[in-house]
Parts: structure tokens; sequence; C-alpha cells
């Protein structure tokens, strides 16, 4: 703990690489334009709009223990509420100056704050510090699974120093002593229709919601491009939408319906049901891939591929040329080390069916819990660890 004036405290390796990487998925593969320029951002209420109400589960044992965590370090303890919490990255060219986090009048409930660093100064981005205006420590290198609490008063004045390449990934969580503004009891409202059994497929939200443009003016179309196609490409893989031939259809459209995936001249002939099915398999992919060895499975997926018409090529140019027009943009917003460029080649077109099974598995399983959990959570309006029988 430091000094009473700037009340802070740093943990290390607070979260395990396993649960690093299993948000950094979750944030891969459902974020939206934030609220800064070049940053982005995924809350727990936009995966339950998003019919992806499960991947709120791997949150939860997380927000309790940094909650106890807060409430032992500042004396306050079953004095909060969870306020907020989200997955922010922030990307090239991202940064804020002095500031606490209760300098507006709509953040004034804001008593604590606490942030997770999912990856690495130095190995994931470059930039990035987080630095206090006085007291100790007065600069943070992020270092996967570090958190850093603070009160969010001018006690703890900060900034965060601009992003020069690559990607730096957050889960930020703000604390408040008053209930109404309660992040569980809004989250409860919205999980209280939750019925679905079997596998949730992801449906996108409005497409502006996907839409980056360097100078945030997301109605020009003609500046930017779409990040869940922009986390295909960066993997590797382009769009062919099934719905390329009706021409009466907006081009934004084409991604809220059946399309496939292709690499090169070669196209899986596996539908998915629309942009974020696709991105949430093969994100599950990327972040799976060294368990999911499939050699024993060559033969049978050979059949799931096929070389590409002239026709679909052009499909695929042409939903290039509407939501990837500058693909150097994507490279100089995400940043791209040898390490990408490595895995962008190791992910493999005909390896993908064969992992839809898995990521069904993972997606039910969290669903059955988060379906085993609701009763309780409603009983004490709390989001918390239930205990299986």
């Amino acid at each position: 703990m430091s000094e009473k004036e700037h009340p802070r405290l740093i943990l290390h390796n607070f979260l395990s690489p396993a649960e690093c990487k299993e948000l950094e998925f979750i944030h891969k593969s459902c974020s939206t334009i934030g609220y800064r320029p070049n940053v982005f951002s995924t809350t727990l209420s936009h995966l339950i709009a998003t019919n992806s109400p499960h991947l709120i589960i791997p949150f939860v044992s997380i927000r309790e223990r940094l909650k106890e965590k807060i409430e032992e370090t500042f004396g306050c303890e079953f004095e909060l509420f969870i306020e907020f919490t989200g997955l922010i990255s922030w990307c090239r060219g991202a940064s804020i100056g002095w500031h606490s986090d209760d300098n507006r009048s709509y953040l004034k409930q804001r008593d604590f704050a606490a942030v997770c660093y999912l990856n690495s100064y130095g190995k994931d981005f470059k930039g990035g510090l987080f630095r206090f205006q006085s007291g100790e420590p007065a600069t943070v290198a992020p270092s996967a699974g570090d958190v850093i609490m603070y009160t969010a008063d001018d006690r703890n004045i900060h900034s965060v120093d601009e992003v020069t390449d690559g990607e730096r990934l957050t889960l930020a969580l703000w604390f408040s002593r008053d209930s109404s503004h309660d992040e569980d009891a809004k989250l409860l409202s919205r999980l209280s229709q939750c019925t679905s059994h079997g596998v949730c497929l992801p449906l996108p939200a409005s497409t502006n919601m996907y839409w980056f443009c360097p100078h945030q003016d997301v109605s020009n179309q003609n500046i930017g491009f779409d990040i869940c196609v922009a986390r295909l490409h960066l993997l590797g893989f382009d769009v062919h939408s099934l719905q390329g031939e009706d021409h009466s259809m907006d081009g934004s459209e084409q991604l809220l319906g059946p399309l496939q995936l292709a690499k090169g001249r070669e196209l899986l002939i596996q539908k998915f049901a629309n942009i974020l099915h696709a991105l949430q398999v093969v994100q599950f992919y990327h972040w799976k891939a060294s368990e999911l060895k499939t050699s024993n499975v060559e033969n049978d997926t050979l059949e799931e591929v096929k070389a590409m018409s002239h026709s679909q090529l052009e499909t695929i140019y042409t939903l290039k040329s509407v939501f990837l027009p500058d693909e150097n943009l994507v490279t100089t917003i995400f940043g791209y080390s040898c390490s990408d460029e490595d895995r962008k080649d190791s992910l493999d077109l005909t390896a993908i069916s064969p992992v839809i099974p898995s990521w069904e598995e993972y997606t039910s399983k969290l669903l059955k819990e988060l379906l085993s959990s609701l009763p309780q959570w409603k009983t004490y309006q709390t989001i918390h660890k239930v205990e299986s029988d």
C-alpha cells in the first residue's frame, strides 16, 4: 500500500495467464468502438445485448476477488458495489492526459478503480505506460496479470502515454458506495430474459458500433474499416457473404446473415450465421490453437474446403472494398509483429470445421453455468460464483 496521501496498491500476477488469455479471446471476438479515439471496448451489457450472455461467466470470480481486495485494502468491507466492468484495449495513437476517475459530474459516484493488465509492455505493445502525477510508484509498466488499485479522486491523478504500436489490453472496474449505481442490478434485469439452452449464436449490434474511423466520423464509410472483418483479416481470413448476389441489400447488411470464410483462393464450405459467429470461432481457434491439434483429421477435412470460382472471388473483393478499404490502416492501428505473422500463417482454413464442436462445447458449458447460477443471482441481486452441487 502506498502512502496515505496517494492511496494505491499494485499486485503482481493477480490474474493467471489462462484468465488473461480467456478475456483477450472475449474482447477480440466481441469488442466495439470505444469511448476515446483508437480505443475499443467490451462491456458486460453489450455481451448480453449481442446474445453472448454466457461470456459473463469468466468475469464472475475475477470481479469478486477484485472487490474483496479493494475493500480489504482501503478498509471498506461490505460497503462497495461494482459500478462498471469492461474490457478496454488501447491501440496505436490512443492516450489520455492527466485526470482523476471521478472528474465529471456523471462520474462522482466512483470511489475506487482497479485496472488489470492482460498483456505486457514491450512484448505486446509499445508506449502506453501508466503514470501517476504524484506519489510512488510514479510509473507503471503494464505486465500481464498485474493489477493496480487506487482511489478515484484527485489523490490519484494519472495519465496513459500514447500507444505507439500493438494493442494494450486491460480489464477495468470501478467501485462505488452508492447502491443506485450497482452494475449487478442492471445486468440482472437484462439477464432475466435469458432462457436459451444449448449453443448461443451471437447476434451483431448496429454496424456503426463496429466501424472504426481514424477521425471518429462513423458516417464516413470511405475512411476506416469494420473491426470484425479487420480482426479476421489479421489472422489471415477473408469473408464471403452468401447474400452477395442480392444487389438490393444494403452493404452493411452483408455481414448480418450467412457467410463463409476464405483464405487465399480456398473457401471453407462450412457456413456461419453472421460475422460475429465466424469471428468467435476463429478467435477461439487462435486462443486454443496449441491445444486443438488437428493433424489426425487432415484427411477428413479436405472435403470441407474447395477452390473458389471467379464470382466468389469477386464477392470477396467487393466486400473488402466496402469493409476493409485500407488494409494498411488496419495494421497501423492494431500493430503487427513477426509473431503475429507467424500465427497468421499457422492458422489453417481446414482446421476451422473441427474447431467448431470445441467452441460449441465451451459455449454450452458457460451457458449451463449461467442458467444454473441465475436463480441465486436473482435471489441475492448480486452476480457471484455459485458452487455447483
